[in-house]
Order: structure tokens, then C-alpha cells, then sequence
């Protein structure tokens, strides 16, 4: 059930400008090559950033009977996550469980920031991610350069949502500051997501294990193939079949995830269907040009602390998240501090 809003008062313009994000637009401008940033901004991706060893509390999750007859399953790559993300299989389906929020920190590096803040989201029960046990090859793959600008295209295995490496203007969004240290950044819900492959994950899951799924059922690894090999040739989609099987890798480079749908799926509006609704709680902010989130923090399972700068001036927005209702409040480079509040109907 979406948020409603029940209390605010903001005493600064910065905050509050409603705004369209791009990931719940439809775009059909083709993938446009661009200079690439340093190799130090790159090598974040694949290295255990800092805040990597923030645990995600999992009291956190509250699991429902999904689909009533799912059965609890080990799965490579989630099972590392045990302890905030749960895996069932219920007949042609994993069904997968979580916050949307993940075990290493966030938000910071951001350059180029829609004034979006990561809370969790209730992935569970009838909400909970699919993904096929049998993938099955299409007749007619489909490509994420022309297609599949809404939604997720993959869930990766700390139960986090991975979406088109492409905004809807045609834009790389790792490319353009969009994205954090650790590749993701949150949508218009304040759903937090990846944009490009979260090599970083290889640590803990294990440098052969799967660090995501896409969306039509076919494991996604790191920089080494199932066996311990280097990393074979791949195709357009970033994929490629391996010893009988096909599966796809997480690369620094464009497309850096799948780069589109080697498998069977249904696309409605521009993205995988079915999937789950990230519940927005509040109208979604403005781009705030020449912001850069220097600095977040968590404390407990439920407490946040984002501090920006902007304009020359250092910005800070604390506030408690859980699934029942979200309390926030801003302080501007003055000091002036305004309050918002939200609760579940």
C-alpha cells in the first residue's frame, strides 16, 4: 500500500519541486558512446567500497506465505544473503524476499542526484521478485537499447532491483554521476537500485558464484566463468553459452549487466511484467543540479543520515524509514531545519 503523506512543513525551495525521473519514462534513443571516466571511479565497482561491511539488520524483513506454496530453497549467489534476502520456490518460479535495501552503504559519490533517499521496500509475498527455474532461449531476444527503460532487468543476489543501464534520454547513467560508489542510486519511490553490474558482490558471494539473475532466469557472474576460467568472448547482450549453458557477466564497460533478454519474457509498458511496485511515499523531488552527496550513514536498522553540498553550502537530511512510515527532517546550510512525515494508509 502506497504512503500518504500526513504532516510537512519545509522551510527551504531545495527539497520539495516535484520532478519527472527517468526511469518512468519510456525512451527510444539509442545507446550513445561517451568519454569514460577515471579508472579509479571504475574500480569502485569491482572492489569492497567503504561501508561494504554495514549489516543490513534483518529484522528489517517481515517474509509473507508467498504464493502459499513456496518452499524455502538455496540458490547460488542469494544464499550468501541469507540473513536479509530469502529465496522460495513455488512451482516454475524463485520467489525472492527483501527490503530493496542492501549490506554495503550508499548514495555517496553521487554527482548528478533527483533528491531521491533510499528506504525499504516491502518486496514480500505477492510483491516478491520471480525468477524463472527453467529459463528458456526466445525466438526473439530483446535488447535493452531499444527496450526495457522501466523496471528492473535483474535482481541481484543481496536482493537488490538492477535496471537498464540507460536513462530515458539515451544517457549511461554510470557515466553521467547518476550512480553511487556502488553503482545504484534510488527511483522516484525512493527505491533504491543498480544501473550496472555489482561486481562488488564477487566478495562475498564467491569470484564463480552468480552476484545477480536477470529477469528471464539466466545467472549473471563476475569476472570469471562458473568454473574458475577468465571471462570467454561475449555477445551484444553481454552473455554467452558456456559449456552447454548460457548465462551472462557483469563488465566494467557498457552494457556492464544483460544488455537486454536472451531469455523468454513478457514486456508490458516497457518493462519485464510481472514484477513488483516499489510504493512511493511522497511526490518525488527535482534534479538539484551541482549537488554532490558527500556523506551517509545508517544507525540501527531504521535511522538515516544523508549530508550534500550545495552551492557551496553543506546540506543534511536525517530521517527513520521502515515499511509502516518514514519521519524526515532537513537542515539547510543555515541551520534552518523543516520537518516532514509520512504513514501508511
Amino acid at each position: 500500500m502506497p504512503l500518504t503523506h500526513v504532516d510537512h512543513d519545509h522551510g527551504f525551495d531545495d527539497h520539495i519541486h516535484p520532478h519527472v525521473h527517468p526511469h518512468d519514462e519510456e525512451h527510444v534513443h539509442p545507446h550513445t558512446d561517451t568519454a569514460p571516466r577515471a579508472l579509479s571511479r571504475r574500480s569502485l565497482l569491482t572492489g569492497v567500497a567503504a561501508g561494504f561491511g554495514v549489516a543490513l539488520c534483518s529484522s528489517l524483513i517481515k517474509p509473507q506465505q508467498a504464493f502459499a506454496a513456496g518452499s524455502t530453497v538455496n540458490l547460488p549467489g542469494f544464499s550468501a544473503f541469507s540473513s536479509s534476502v530469502r529465496t522460495m520456490k513455488s512451482g516454475q518460479y524463485y520467489l525472492i524476499e527483501s527490503t530493496g535495501l542492501p549490506p554495503h552503504n550508499m548514495m555517496t559519490g553521487i554527482t548528478n542526484w533527483q533528491q531521491q533517499v533510499p528506504v525499504p521496500q516491502p518486496y514480500t509475498g505477492g510483491n516478491a521478485w520471480k525468477i524463472p527455474v527453467s529459463p528458456k532461449p526466445a525466438a526473439n531476444p530483446i535488447s535493452a537499447k531499444s527496450n526495457l527503460f522501466r523496471g528492473a532487468i535483474a535482481l541481484a543476489a543481496d536482493g537488490i532491483p538492477i535496471f537498464n543501464a540507460l536513462n530515458n534520454r539515451g544517457e549511461d547513467s554510470y557515466l553521467i554521476g547518476e550512480l553511487d560508489n556502488w553503482g545504484g542510486h534510488c527511483g522516484r519511490a525512493d527505491d533504491y537500485h543498480y544501473h550496472v553490474a555489482p561486481l562488488h558482490l564477487s566478495r562475498t558471494v564467491g569470484a564463480t558464484k552468480p552476484i545477480a539473475y536477470a529477469l528471464d532466469g539466466y545467472p549473471l557472474y563476475g569476472a570469471l566463468e562458473p568454473d574458475g576460467a577468465p571471462m570467454k568472448k561475449l555477445d551484444s547482450f553481454n552473455g554467452h553459452t558456456y559449456k552447454g549453458k548460457y548465462h551472462y557477466h557483469g563488465t566494467t564497460t557498457y552494457p556492464y549487466i544483460n544488455g537486454g533478454m536472451h531469455g523468454e519474457v513478457t514486456v508490458k509498458d516497457g518493462q519485464v511484467d510481472p514484477q513488483p511496485v516499489a510504493y512511493p511515499f511522497r511526490n518525488d523531488g527535482k534534479p538539484l543540479p551541482g549537488a554532490k552527496i558527500t556523506d551517509f550513514a545508517r544507525s540501527g536498522d531504521s535511522k538515516f543520515a544523508l549530508t550534500y553540498t550545495y552551492n557551496g553550502g553543506t546540506y543534511h537530511i536525517d530521517y527513520t524509514a521502515t515499511l509502516q512510515s518514514v519521519d524526515m527532517t532537513f537542515t539547510d546550510a543555515s541551520g534552518k531545519q523543516s520537518h516532514e512525515t509520512y504513514a501508511r494508509r
